[in-house]
């Protein structure tokens, strides 16, 4: 005969062992695409991203400081583009402070943000929520 104690313990074993079932498929599984590597200038306007802690006022994909505005889409929206990212890195407007960045630092920063704009949208109203946990997104270059 089982006592109270040894039941609880049973159960919680359970579900130890259901969630580690449960992690070793969902992170072993190999259903996931190999992420795109960034070109060489890119990767630069990552670091240079980066180095200037962009991320502690602007945000891709939601994630980011509040103070300035998303910038996942910013390369495709109509009206701007790479002209309208390289007016503002180096003009300081409100609250941006005033960067000078050199024309291939410029360069290299609006690949960064077009290569961010080229790996879907956001917010993505599209999103589906699979059983296992991952989400599937719609990407811009699907069809």
């Amino acid at each position: 005969m089982i006592n109270r104690g040894n039941k609880n313990i049973l159960v919680l074993l359970f579900l130890v062992t259901v969630f580690c079932v449960y992690n070793l498929v969902i992170y072993t599984h190999n259903d996931r695409e190999n992420p795109i590597k960034l070109n060489s200038d890119a990767l630069r306007g990552q670091q240079l991203w980066q180095n200037n802690n962009c991320w502690s006022c602007h945000q891709v994909y939601g994630l980011g400081g509040y103070l300035g505005p998303d910038l996942t889409n910013i390369y495709s929206i109509p009206n701007k583009g790479p002209q309208y990212i390289k007016a503002f890195l180096n003009s300081g407007v409100k609250s941006m402070p005033k960067f000078e960045f050199s024309d291939t630092e410029k360069d290299d920063i609006v690949a960064y943000l077009k290569y961010i704009d080229s790996t879907g949208y956001y917010p993505n109203y599209e999103a589906k929520f699979k059983a296992t946990g991952w989400v599937e997104l719609k990407y811009k270059n699907e069809k």
